[in-house]
């Protein structure tokens, strides 16, 4: 999962919409590097510092550096996160001269991975948590102000699923549901399990009482997360585990949308591909990560599958869901790419036509076998991931212009674009998630939060679509509550 799935508004953390009559034991405010499950564990984070007493701060607050705590929820995918962190720490120490008592915590992948550098490097510190501590947060801050040195708690046996924790949510309307952690899969190239952990499944009915609170709460939407989904339940050998908790999610009612990120395509199965074409509520949006489309750089990555198994399984899906839209995972630059297995990788990309593609130079993490392995130069890399590009937009254009005219059902989430205000315009994802800005007709309603809207799309701009519906021309626009 990359944080490039979502807009930057979909990435930030719940703020107060007013400032509160006080500030508790501290006003907070956590900041998120990474994916979608940092973004969850995010929430899990508000909630805990809030059951204990905290307030969470106003964007105004935000912005005036009004704070006396700074979470920052740190990501340790690819070698530049690092430098992000200790950047955003540095940033942030000035906040700390300004009002003395301030605190200063860092959780995440990078806390879990690289405990001792923080404390060393970043001393003002008040307290480092690793991705399996959040509930020990409040503890290690009280700590804190009594030792005046960075507590540290960083612990590899998950013992409190983070779902068990209270939760604020960012987004009241569309919600994250986690459903496992961790991964089992030993990519060469990837540090999760190092800073995850082996894959724990949640039990299922535990997640489907979840969905359903998130639903009585005003949740219209749901994403069901994991390191690698479609592989829940295989600890329990119940290898159709995650197609019946689709198709029990299909049974809540009030739940228009389910979501979920990331599969492995080792594990995409028939029955999966059966639940999401035949459960009206899961939407026909997949991210479906190929990283390469050389077999030989498949096999020294340690993906446990090939280019024929991988085109099998999406020629399976497009059959079944001809809507459907995929994005994908690429890296160049893999140690040992040649330029023959670029070219391979051009290939499938022509062939499978992706909605669209999060393209990297491979990043080494030390501690991954590929790190150490022989590498590619960078300008050798930054020149394929340069064509990749040039390929990938062009097939994202051609996919994006297919939707004009077309009439796509948008959730208002509240995500709004940069000029939204200014175009009287609201922003949303249709069902098969592509992100869609409408045009309000005069003389009606802005639509709220959670509306759904059907308009016909009018424009495909670079990323995303344009609704301006003109009703004198037989468009459509309505609206659903």
């Amino acid at each position: 999962m990359d944080e490039e799935m979502m807009t930057l508004e979909e990435r930030e953390s719940a703020t107060s919409d007013e400032p509160a009559a006080n500030r508790g034991k501290g006003v907070f405010y956590v900041h998120t590097l990474g994916c979608q499950m940092n973004v969850h564990d995010s929430e899990r984070i508000a909630g805990v510092l809030e059951a204990d007493g905290y307030v969470p701060a106003t964007q105004q607050q935000i912005e005036d550096q009004d704070l006396d705590l700074i979470v920052l929820n740190t990501c340790a995918v690819r070698e530049n996160a690092a430098e992000r962190m200790y950047g955003t720490v540095g940033h942030w120490n000035f906040n700390k001269k300004r009002n003395p008592n301030a605190q200063f915590a860092v959780g995440g992948c990078m806390a879990q991975l690289d405990r001792e550098r923080i404390c060393e490097k970043a001393p003002w510190v008040s307290a480092v948590f690793g991705t399996k501590n959040i509930g020990d947060l409040p503890v290690l801050l009280d700590q804190n102000r009594i030792s005046g040195k960075p507590e540290v708690k960083v612990v590899d046996d998950l013992k409190v699923f983070p779902s068990d924790l209270p939760v604020d949510r960012a987004n009241k309307v569309s919600n994250w549901v986690s459903i496992s952690v961790g991964c089992n899969n030993t990519c060469t190239f990837c540090i999760v399990p190092t800073t995850r952990g082996k894959e724990h499944d949640r039990r299922p009915g535990d997640v489907l009482a979840e969905v359903q609170r998130c639903v009585e709460q005003g949740a219209k939407e749901v994403t069901l997360l994991g390191q690698n989904v479609n592989s829940y339940g295989y600890g329990i050998g119940d290898r159709f585990a995650f197609s019946k908790l689709l198709r029990a999610c299909g049974n809540i009612e009030g739940l228009e949308r389910v979501r979920f990120t990331s599969p492995h395509p080792a594990a995409f199965t028939d029955d999966v591909i059966e639940a999401m074409a035949e459960t009206p509520n899961i939407m026909h949006q997949l991210h479906f990560p190929l990283q390469s489309g050389s077999d030989r750089i498949l096999r020294a990555m340690r993906r446990s599958y090939r280019t024929q198994k991988f085109m099998t399984i999406l020629d399976k899906i497009r059959a079944a869901m001809p809507d459907a839209q995929i994005s994908t995972d690429i890296i160049v630059g893999f140690p040992g790419e040649t330029e023959e297995d670029f070219q391979a990788t051009l290939d499938i990309v022509k062939r499978a036509r992706f909605a669209s593609a999060f393209t990297f130079i491979y990043s080494p993490r030390p501690g991954t076998p590929a790190a150490a392995m022989e590498q590619v130069p960078h300008e050798v890399a930054q020149d394929r991931l340069e064509r990749l590009l040039a390929v990938q937009e062009q097939i994202t254009t051609e996919n994006l212009a297919s939707f004009e005219g077309k009439d796509v059902e948008v959730m208002v989430t509240g995500v709004s674009g940069r000029k939204d205000d200014a175009t009287h315009r609201v922003t949303g994802r249709e069902r098969t998630g592509q992100l869609v800005h409408i045009g309000v007709p005069e003389g009606f309603d802005m639509p709220q939060i959670g509306d759904f809207v059907t308009a016909t799309v009018t424009h495909a701009a670079r990323h995303n679509l344009i609704a301006d519906p003109d009703l004198s021309l037989g468009q459509t626009y309505s609206v659903r509550h």
